[in-house]
């Protein structure tokens, strides 16, 4: 494990498992922090990936008190992290909020990017737009961090609660709030720079092959919006996870790795 700096003195937390095989960045989602993929990290290493696991902006163990928490300064990180490593011809997977950081990531990247992985991705948009009726409202998102900002533990139990629509257990559930918890305050104002991006014009620009893995009953990011991405990506892939919600790494894990690895292969 290890920190970059890459504000200044500020520092983003990585950690790099060597490998033969095709790189793996994975990009965790809103307030949450790469320990979210450890369910699917073991699995890349045992399969010969070189795997990078990071924690964004003011999430983790990285500082906790960026000033810019925006959707591309975390993706400029990504990048950051790809070369201090070298890594060749990464394949960049992001969760959620950790997808738009992803797209602008390898769109930053290149040709010096191997693919995207979008699970559950927020992607091109996150809220509605009069051409974008997908997702929720800019008020809906603050109603959420309205709420965090009067009692953040109750509100990220109630997030926590709504990600999975396959039962995962208390144990999941828990382990998924404390990492909410962990993160500073300064997250929030990263969820509001989601809510306002829009990367219909730079998912058109990809010119490497996207994998979308997307739950039908995804509570935060619609499944209809997942299918509208797709049908913008040069070359794309929608694989539907019909029981997960928003995390089918968590819900069908077994399956969620067979089209992962196996997208890898190709």
């Amino acid at each position: 494990m290890a920190h970059l700096d890459v504000e200044g003195s500020h520092r983003i937390y990585f950690e790099h498992h060597s490998g033969t095989g095709t790189p793996v960045v994975l990009v965790h989602g809103w307030a949450v922090n790469g320990r979210c993929w450890d369910t699917v990290a073991p699995a890349l290493r045992s399969a010969g990936h070189e795997v990078v696991v990071l924690d964004l902006r003011c999430c983790g163990r990285s500082d906790l008190d960026f000033a810019d928490v925006s959707i591309d300064a975390m993706a400029g990180d990504v990048v950051a992290v790809c070369e201090h490593l070298g890594l060749d011809h990464p394949v960049v997977n992001g969760w959620s909020l950790g997808g738009a950081v992803a797209a602008a990531a390898v769109a930053r990247l290149g040709d010096a990017a191997g693919g995207l992985v979008l699970t559950g991705g927020a992607t091109p948009r996150y809220t509605a737009a009069p051409d974008w009726p997908h997702g929720g409202t800019t008020d809906d998102v603050e109603g959420v961090l309205g709420a965090a900002a009067a009692d953040r533990a109750s509100t990220f139990r109630g997030v926590t609660q709504a990600v999975c629509a396959v039962p995962v257990g208390d144990d999941v559930n828990n382990w998924m709030w404390a990492m909410f918890m962990a993160a500073g305050p300064r997250v929030d104002d990263s969820l509001r720079d989601l809510a306002s991006t829009d990367q219909r014009d730079l998912l058109r620009g990809l010119a490497v092959p996207v994998l979308l893995l997307h739950g039908r009953q995804d509570a935060f990011v619609p499944f209809d919006g997942a299918e509208a991405a797709a049908a913008l990506i040069p070359d794309a892939r929608l694989v539907a996870f019909d029981a997960s919600g928003h995390a089918p790494f968590l819900e069908e894990r077994d399956r969620y790795l067979v089209e992962l690895l196996g997208h890898l292969k190709r």
